[in-house]
């Protein structure tokens, strides 16, 4: 089998000035315990497998906060050399202004098209039929994380769904525990709304919202059921005052709270603080309800630099991120599921080979990154900021406030 490097002379990605190296600096949001050991296994394999060197550009604070800033540099002219974002459609205008790398001729001679499953997160790569990120992990935010103790102390089985699950919330809040953990955070009510949408107005009603934009669904009695549920949720994480996602994962793992609605990534955090899926913790895919999964995720853009020594770093780290080695490596740290379908994951641990299942059995759905601008998705998070916020706005005019900007979404 060639070696890494062999693989890179034979596809002509490297040129002879190259071998001097390059610094690349890479920005990313991926701050946290778990986040942080998973995007060291991504600089430790590019530092040791080609001879350019990572200059971590990690941006404090979560996508929403970092995005912007990213966003200003590369249309600013300071460029980074390679950029975490979502695969979908953030980047579309930065690809139209021909700010970015185009990539096909990496994902060509890696076979990416035979490789990547599903064939939707390179799709969601693609524009005009040229490929210009590099899809690093499948991240679904189909999850709720529930605490073994938090239950025990309240003396309530581990609910196996969500209503049993509201069920047992009195006697959560009765032992002195946070119900539902919920961080302050837009994009995190906005997500778990997204959550509930799926597993409580069904599949078919989320697609004719999401992917169809049809504004009387929103607004119909599938979606009142929906908003029903994020009133009651909205009660449940009331005292839940922190503001991080992962300060509220923190909760659940130390049992101060009973569950936590959160994409996958949560799990790194648990395998940080050493806990076990099944005896520690519980997670329940689709609130119990639904077993299916969101395909988002994370990809790798590489903005145009006018330095052919830092174009090769580019594409040689391009084709790293999808190796099978790294992808094992970052994966099982990040507690996401690889991009590629033909690689080893038996040591994954009980929460990620159960969302291997479901993605293996074709349950999954676009995100909403795929679906909606990032306008839309702005929209829909002031909205959720403000009924979380406010007990009064009842869910019946939420509803009506979510339909209207269905109604207009692009």
């Amino acid at each position: 089998m060639k070696s890494f490097k062999a693989l890179l002379g034979a596809t002509a990605f490297v040129s002879a000035s190259a071998a001097y190296g390059a610094d690349l600096e890479v920005t990313h949001w991926w701050t946290s315990g778990g986040e942080a050991a998973a995007v060291a296994e991504f600089a430790k394999a590019f530092n040791e497998k080609t001879d350019h060197n990572w200059v971590d550009g990690a941006i404090a604070g979560s996508g929403g906060t970092a995005r912007p800033i990213i966003i200003s540099r590369i249309l600013g002219g300071d460029p980074m050399g390679a950029t975490q974002l979502n695969h979908g459609r953030q980047a579309e205008e930065l690809i139209e202004a021909g700010l970015l790398l185009d990539l096909t001729d990496v994902a060509e001679a890696q076979g990416w098209r035979d490789i990547v499953f599903p064939s939707s997160l390179l799709d969601a790569c693609t524009y005009e039929g040229r490929i210009y990120c590099a899809p690093v992990n499948i991240h679904s935010w189909q999850w709720m994380w529930l605490s073994h103790k938090a239950f025990e102390d309240a003396g309530q089985d581990v609910p196996s769904n969500w209503d049993e699950f509201v069920a047992a919330a009195p006697a959560l809040s009765d032992a002195g525990k946070i119900p539902l953990a919920m961080g302050q955070q837009p994009w995190q009510s906005a997500g778990a709304f997204g959550v509930m949408s799926v597993a409580i107005a069904g599949l078919d009603a989320w697609r004719a919202v999401t992917v169809d934009k049809n504004a009387e669904v929103a607004a119909g009695p599938e979606y009142a059921k929906v908003f029903q549920a994020a009133a009651d949720a909205r009660e449940m994480a009331a005292n839940s005052n922190v503001q991080d996602w992962n300060q509220a994962t923190n909760l659940v793992i130390t049992g101060q709270a009973g569950a936590q609605i959160m994409g996958d990534w949560a799990q790194g955090e648990f395998q940080v603080a050493g806990q076990t899926a099944g005896e520690d913790y519980t997670c329940l895919p689709g609130l119990g309800v639904n077993e299916l999964l969101d395909t988002a995720g994370d990809a790798f853009y590489f903005p145009k630099q006018d330095n052919a020594d830092v174009e090769a770093a580019q594409k040689e780290l391009a084709a790293l991120l999808l190796s099978p080695e790294v992808q094992v490596a970052f994966n099982l740290k990040k507690g996401s599921l690889p991009v590629r379908g033909d690689i080893d994951m038996s040591s994954a641990n009980a929460c990620m080979q159960k969302g291997l299942e479901i993605l293996a059995s074709g349950n999954v759905l676009p995100s909403g990154d795929m679906n909606l601008s990032p306008d839309t998705q702005g929209q829909i998070e002031d909205l959720m900021v403000e009924f979380w916020n406010d007990p009064s706005y009842s869910a019946a005019d939420a509803q009506a406030a979510y339909a209207d900007i269905i109604a207009n979404a692009d």
